[in-house]
């Protein structure tokens, strides 16, 4: 986005809108945002990044919202929002194209460079927060979900400084074998 010029939204209920058609085609062939009724609109994770990067300039009315307030905003409705927002900055800063995801928690669908558009994503990133408890039965289905789209499983997770480590994650084989467990405790 380094090129890209200072877009104009507009904060709608809790939605943001680009209007200005030039500014939707520029937008949607970065992958940012959804259009619909001839709008643009944004998630709020890629709103945090646009006014991050200075290219958004956000009104509500006439009053400018700043990266501070949406933010505040966005962790009213969704606690998971700075999370999303790290990662999604952090692949986006890396050259991805990024989208939501399907719903495993706090997902993305992330494209090859210089891919979107031609092909689907071929990544689907999880985000877990460092210390944050995941069992692994619902680890594994997250994997073979994945897995069974055709999508490469990636889990980001955040340590506590809010930087991202990424983790290719395979198809996991877990069995229960009570008899060993059993005699090493000799039960």
């Amino acid at each position: 986005m380094e090129d890209a010029p200072v877009v104009n939204g507009d904060l709608v209920s809790d939605q943001v809108c680009i209007s200005n058609k030039n500014m939707i085609h520029e937008l949607d062939l970065k992958g940012f945002g959804e259009i619909e009724s001839e709008k643009l609109f944004l998630k709020s994770f890629e709103t945090l990044y646009l006014l991050y990067t200075k290219k958004l300039i956000l009104k509500k009315g006439k009053k400018s919202i700043d990266f501070d307030f949406f933010m505040n905003m966005c962790q009213k409705i969704d606690f998971e929002i700075l999370t999303k927002f790290l990662i999604y900055r952090d692949l986006r800063n890396r050259g991805y194209v990024v989208k939501d995801g399907f719903g495993f928690g706090f997902d993305f669908r992330v494209y090859e460079r210089g891919h979107y558009g031609e092909k689907g994503a071929k990544f689907l990133v999880f985000g877990l927060n460092e210390g944050q408890q995941e069992k692994m039965g619902t680890l594994q289905k997250k994997v073979e979900e994945i897995t069974q789209m055709g999508k490469e499983p990636i889990i980001a997770v955040i340590d506590r400084r809010g930087e991202v480590i990424y983790y290719k994650i395979n198809r996991m084989n877990f069995y229960e074998n009570k008899a060993r467990l059993e005699e090493s405790f000799n039960l």
